[in-house]
């Protein structure tokens, strides 16, 4: 068999990137072709996404693929965040720009909307932890601040959808990325019609719903013509990130497994893949969220702030004059000393502020601990305090499955931190295995490979991921100074 070429446009909150999946048969080698930044933009007083710029940057992506690779590409697949969304009109016009899932519109509108339908039925029917960012609080504020939009919309598409449609034309919602909206019903695997009437939001906007893996079609003439691109098929992928990091686990576990996963980036998503969906009181209780898989399978997992943190102390302190790369910071938090200041990642405070590192100082202060005022301390706390609440939900993940885990995979851009991934190893007191880095390009463009029938299963997938990547083991260390810091966590994650 000659040398097969998959394409996989991989968005996240920071950047994006147009990667090859070089396929021999056996192994996949990944070349980076185009990458390009993202993040919000300010239009008046909200947050959008420029998703016509990234299309184009996209577009530059697959140019630069077809005078590479030519008659080699086989498919192409898109996978982004989740929760965010687009509106077509009826003659397939864009209305508005879609808002960033921080845009403060949603301020409120949670707690509004609990008042009407029980907090227990919202669960019940979709088994989605409670974020005033979940899509559904989102298309509520939408309803209600921009109602000649709705009124005029006939096709919704969350983010990677959209992008299918302008390669393809197929106006579908792909299944891992319809699940973190807030209104698609894990048991009935479709969406949640009697929960949106009676929110008031239209039914009929909702395209039907594609499994991973599925074949859109060919890519359109005019990209086609535009890019270069000439025989190419579109698939969609687990188009939610987590989603294809997952599959790309490189476990050889599978059935009732005994591992957890970390994909760990802008955010952190740590969860255990279950078969069904967990949509028990306790579930609920312990705000845990189930996103759809590949395969069918199911990801119980909880949206932890993540990597967000360190992200906006950097851009904080680069905006004093200090430029420091992640590496040197990582280097001063190391040096720093342990377990001083904790904060929870998940409070609030830190969605986003401001000045991250004077919301960290706030916290700690309200909280009766030390502030940490150097950059190494700054980093150490928010390193150290990730790992923690990693800790707690390892234990909610436990208690949920009734077994326990015995190695966690942390994947993605995150597992490069070392330092990270010692702290998790500690405060979690299990093994960690770091990588790949790359898992979310490698979910992506594997499911593109089974989807032409080269590969025959979740297990195969993730078989080719460990024959293709190296991975990086830490065990737990200093076991008695981080019980205690679970201990002194728990109170602080209640404040």
């Amino acid at each position: 068999m000659g040398q097969q070429v998959y394409l996989g446009i991989d968005l996240g909150a920071e950047s994006g990137r147009v990667m090859a999946g070089l396929w021999n048969g056996n192994t996949i080698r990944l070349e980076e072709l185009h990458r390009f930044s993202n993040g919000g933009v300010w239009l008046g007083d909200s947050l959008r996404w420029d998703i016509l710029r990234l299309w184009a940057e996209i577009q530059n992506g697959l140019s630069l693929a077809a005078r590479r690779f030519g008659d080699s590409i086989v498919s192409v697949g898109i996978d982004t965040w989740g929760v965010d969304f687009v509106l077509l009109s009826k003659s397939q016009e864009l209305l508005g720009l879609p808002y960033h899932y921080r845009d403060p519109r949603t301020q409120g509108i949670m707690a509004r909307t609990l008042q009407q339908v029980p907090r227990e039925r919202i669960f019940q029917t979709t088994g989605l932890q409670f974020m005033e960012i979940n899509t559904l609080f989102q298309l509520i504020a939408f309803r209600d601040k921009n109602p000649e939009l709705l009124a005029a919309a006939d096709c919704f598409l969350m983010m990677p959808d959209f992008l299918n449609w302008c390669l393809s034309g197929e106006r579908v919602c792909e299944f891992t990325n319809a699940t973190t909206t807030q209104f698609f019903d894990p048991t009935a695997r479709g969406w949640a019609v009697d929960l949106l009437r009676d929110l008031r939001l239209p039914n009929s906007i909702f395209p039907r719903v594609v499994q991973p893996g599925s074949v859109l079609g060919g890519i359109r003439p005019s990209v086609a013509s535009r890019t270069g691109l000439k025989k190419v098929q579109v698939v969609a992928p687990a188009t939610h990130d987590t989603g294809s990091a997952v599959a790309a686990a490189p476990t050889a576990n599978t059935g009732h497994p005994t591992w957890a996963y970390i994909s760990s980036g802008t955010w952190s998503l740590m969860g255990v893949e279950v078969q069904q969906a967990i949509l028990t009181s306790r579930s609920l209780e312990l705000n845990m969220t189930n996103e759809g898989g590949v395969d069918g399978t199911y990801r119980l997992l909880k949206n932890i702030m993540g990597l967000w943190l360190l992200q906006q102390c950097k851009r904080s302190f680069e905006r004093s004059g200090t430029v420091y790369s992640y590496e040197h910071l990582v280097s001063l938090a190391a040096a720093s000393t342990p377990l001083r200041s904790l904060v929870d990642p998940d409070h609030p405070s830190f969605l986003s502020p401001e000045d991250m590192p004077s919301a960290l100082q706030e916290f700690c202060r309200r909280t009766g601990q030390p502030e940490p005022q150097s950059e190494g301390q700054l980093v150490r706390c928010v390193l150290e305090s990730l790992a923690l609440k990693y800790a707690t939900t390892l234990g909610a993940l436990e208690d949920l499955v009734g077994r326990r885990v015995e190695v966690i995979h942390v994947m993605g851009g995150g597992s490069r931190n070392a330092l990270l991934n010692q702290f998790t190893a500690d405060a979690c007191a299990r093994p960690v295995l770091a990588g790949p880095v790359e898992a979310t390009v490698l979910g992506n463009l594997l499911v593109q490979v089974q989807a032409r029938g080269e590969l025959g299963s979740l297990a195969q997938l993730r078989s080719v991921v460990r024959q293709s990547n190296e991975l990086q083991s830490f065990e737990p260390q200093n076991s008695e100074s981080w019980s205690a810091a679970r201990d002194r966590f728990q109170t602080l994650s209640q404040a």
